[in-house]
C-alpha cells in the first residue's frame, strides 16, 4: 500500500482519492514513516523517477499547446489582417501560416529554403511575413531597409529585397544595403531616408508587441493556423504540421 501511495504521490495523486494523501491529517510520527518508505521505495526504483517527469513534462506540454492555441485565437485579427505584413503564397489558401523572421537569425535562414519549398509545393497556403527584429542593430536595420522598399515599392520588390537579406553573406551596413538596393535597381538613398521614418518603426514596435503578447522570445516562430511552432522546423515537419492542421 506504500509503495502504491508513493508512486501515486510523484504523479500528483491522479489514481487515489484526495484525503488518502492527507500529509495534514497524519502525525509526525505517520509522517516520517511515510517520507521513509518513499525514499526507499525511490531508491529501489529509480526509474518511477523517470517515468514521472515523462508524465509531466507531456503534461506541460499539452498545457503549453492549448494556451498557445488561445493566445493565437484572441490575437488572429492582428496575425493575418494587421495591414503591414506582407503576404504571399495563395491568397484564398485554406491554411495561413505566419512567420516571426529575422534576417541575422541563423535558424531563420536555415529555414528559408524549406519555407519556399513548402509554400510553392502545396499551392494552398497563405504566407504572412512578420518583421521581428530581435538580434541587434544589424538585425533592426535589415528590417527598416525591408520594410522601407514595402512601403516605397510594393509587394515584389519587398519579397526581392527580403529574399536578398536572408541570402546576405556580409555585415549589415549602409554601404552593403546601398549595394543591394542597387542590385535590386531601385534607387537607394529614398530607401535610406526612409528607413527612419515613423511610418517603419511603428511597423517593428507593432510586431514586437505582438510577439510579446503571443510569448514569442525567438526566431523562426511560426503560427500555422492555430498552432504555434517555436523554433526551426524541418521542411517534413512543417508539411506534417499542414497537413494535421487541415485534417482539423
Amino acid at each position: 500500500m506504500i509503495r502504491r501511495l508513493a508512486f501515486a504521490a510523484l504523479l500528483g495523486a491522479a489514481a487515489l482519492p484526495a484525503a488518502a494523501l492527507d500529509l495534514g491529517a497524519m502525525t509526525p510520527e505517520e509522517k516520517e514513516a511515510f517520507g521513509a518508505q518513499v525514499r526507499e521505495y525511490l531508491l529501489q526504483n529509480p526509474e518511477v523517477l523517470t517515468e514521472a517527469i515523462s508524465v509531466l513534462e507531456t503534461r506541460e506540454q499539452e498545457r503549453q499547446v492549448e494556451a498557445d492555441r488561445a493566445l493565437v485565437q484572441q490575437h488572429l485579427d492582428a496575425l493575418v489582417n494587421d495591414g503591414h505584413s506582407w503576404i504571399g503564397g495563395n491568397p484564398d489558401g485554406d491554411i495561413t501560416v505566419v512567420e516571426f523572421m529575422d534576417y541575422r537569425c541563423g535558424y531563420c535562414r536555415r529555414a528559408f529554403q524549406e519555407v519556399e519549398d513548402l509554400v510553392a509545393g502545396d499551392g494552398n497556403i497563405r504566407f504572412i511575413l512578420k518583421e521581428f527584429p530581435i538580434l541587434g542593430e544589424q538585425s533592426d536595420l535589415a528590417s527598416r531597409f525591408a520594410i522601407a522598399v514595402h512601403q516605397l515599392h510594393g509587394d515584389d520588390a519587398y519579397k526581392d529585397a527580403h529574399d536578398a537579406l536572408m541570402l546576405m553573406q556580409t555585415d549589415v551596413d549602409e554601404s552593403a544595403l546601398r549595394r543591394l538596393a542597387e542590385g535590386l535597381a531601385l534607387d537607394p538613398q529614398p530607401i535610406l531616408d526612409r528607413m527612419e521614418a515613423p511610418e517603419v518603426t511603428a511597423v517593428i514596435d507593432a510586431n514586437h508587441q505582438l510577439g510579446q503578447t503571443l510569448g514569442i522570445s525567438g526566431t523562426p516562430t511560426f503560427v500555422m493556423g492555430d498552432q504555434m511552432v517555436r523554433g526551426y522546423v524541418p521542411l517534413s515537419g512543417m508539411q506534417a504540421l499542414v497537413a494535421d492542421e487541415r485534417a482539423g
